[in-house]
């Protein structure tokens, strides 16, 4: 029943703020979960029109399977965080024949599809959101799970990985209907002068910061790792400036070293957001190219050409060479090798990979998150990391343009994704095809080729 406001007895700008107020926010969102008033099955256009207004939808036929509470608390954890991500909770005898590819279609939104369904789950998204690997790794990581728990451990991995950012229509209201007193709440925010706006533009300033002290505590980790390796570099080269044979350009060479081994020391102990760490790994890699002369005048070589430092593990020094090498899941693609790793690939043997801690154990650091985006970039400057990252987990979310607001940008050019895009049916299908479970997502995104399930609309092999 709408609630009755007198005004009459209001002053007139409270009452022109408490009209404007009801103007607003009368007609909100569908909160999660909200029946719907189609008979029988819930179509997907209603589902998408759900998953516009709000990131999570509970069929009314799986409100068993999760709580009004649990999907509200998990579409405010997803709003929070602005990230394009939508979860449905479906019965499990919903039609599932081209159900990912139709639900990406009728929402319009680029963004992370996921789909709890009876007792299975599964999941797609657009490529510049998150690589179809790693959406298989994801999932795979909550299999056997209850819903609530499956849900939200899949959401906040999801979260620390995807790129893109939410669609404006979710707006940051979690109310499914307004009260007299929410009214007259929000026109006293909008008569103080905007204070409410003030505060949540604070908290996401707030939030945000945080997110980049514990991007940069992850970085601090790695880069004092190079330092420390540089450090021993230089204690092993055992050259003195007054050595017999010694002369002005060694001498330069060394001190080139020294001067770079303490700048990257000072930089990284200064270092107060993400990108500051580019600096860092640049001057370490200028230092151990002065290194690299240097022994080759005391061998009496010729000078060694500039080049980028091993892709591998920059540790290793410079390169030598560009060596042919494939990505597990992704196209093949030339990447600057040191001497050693140069021969492990030619004889058909894995290279060094240089490892960091993840939530998830030690992963190559291409595929270990975005805050080594502004590590790598230091190494791999002068636009070619988008060639050397193509298709890896840290490349799909360094082509959103919001990575560089939250991890600095100069890396080159890696496309020009817009977060939170209504792409409507202009989309890669061959995203979000494969069957529904059963491990096989037909290449881990939308479309390509058609049903959820094998044949005639299953789930595929299950689970």
């Amino acid at each position: 029943m709408k609630a009755v406001i007198r005004t009459r007895s209001l002053p007139p700008l409270l009452a022109a703020l408490l009209l404007a107020a009801l103007a607003v926010l009368w007609p909100a969102a569908p909160r999660a979960g909200a029946a719907t008033t189609a008979p029988g099955v819930t179509s997907v256009s209603e589902i998408a029109r759900a998953l516009r207004e709000n990131p999570v939808y509970v069929d009314p036929a799986a409100s068993a399977h999760l709580s009004r509470g649990d999907a509200d608390a998990l579409a405010r954890r997803i709003r929070n965080a602005d990230k394009p991500l939508f979860v449905a909770v479906l019965p499990a005898g919903y039609p599932t024949r081209n159900l990912f590819t139709d639900l990406r279609t009728a929402t319009g939104v680029t963004g992370l599809y996921a789909v709890r369904l009876g007792d299975r789950f599964d999941a797609r998204a657009d490529h510049v959101v998150l690589p179809r690997t790693a959406v298989r790794n994801l999932v795979t990581s909550v299999e056997g799970e209850d819903a609530k728990a499956q849900l939200d451990d899949f959401t906040d991995r999801a979260l620390a990985t995807m790129g893109g950012s939410a669609p404006a229509t979710w707006g940051s209201s979690d109310s499914g209907g307004v009260s007299t007193t929410a009214l007259v709440t929000t026109a006293a925010v909008l008569a103080a002068g905007g204070v409410g706006a003030y505060t949540l533009v604070r908290r996401s300033r707030h939030r945000r910061q945080a997110e980049q002290q514990a991007a940069l505590e992850k970085l601090r980790v790695v880069v004092d790792e190079d330092i420390t390796a540089f450090g021993e570099e230089l204690d092993r080269l055992d050259f003195h400036p007054a050595e017999p044979g010694a002369d002005d350009a060694m001498r330069a060479d060394y001190e080139r070293a020294l001067d770079a081994y303490e700048q990257a020391k000072t930089l990284m102990a200064q270092a107060r957001h993400p990108e500051d760490v580019r600096a860092v790994t640049q001057t370490l890699e200028d230092g151990r190219f002065s290194l690299a002369q240097l022994a080759a005048r005391r061998a009496h070589r010729p000078l060694p050409e500039r080049r980028p430092p091993c892709f591998f593990d920059p540790r290793h020094g410079p390169s030598v060479a560009d060596a042919p090498w494939t990505p597990p899941g992704g196209a093949p693609r030339d990447v600057p090798v040191c001497a050693a790793d140069r021969v492990r690939l030619a004889e058909g043997r894995d290279p060094v990979i240089r490892e960091v801690d993840t939530d998830y154990g030690r992963r190559p650091y291409w595929d270990a998150g975005p805050a080594y985006g502004p590590w790598a970039g230091g190494y791999f400057g002068g636009g070619l990391l988008p060639g050397l990252l193509v298709g890896t987990l840290l490349g799909s979310m360094m082509a959103a343009p919001a990575y560089a607001a939250d991890y600095g940008a100069g890396y080159g050019d890696f496309g020009g994704y817009q977060g939170g895009d209504v792409s409507g049916g202009d989309f890669d299908s061959g995203d979000f095809g494969g069957d529904f479970g059963g491990g096989d997502f037909g290449g881990g995104d939308f479309g390509g080729g058609g049903d959820f399930g094998g044949g005639g609309g299953d789930f595929g092999g299950g689970f």
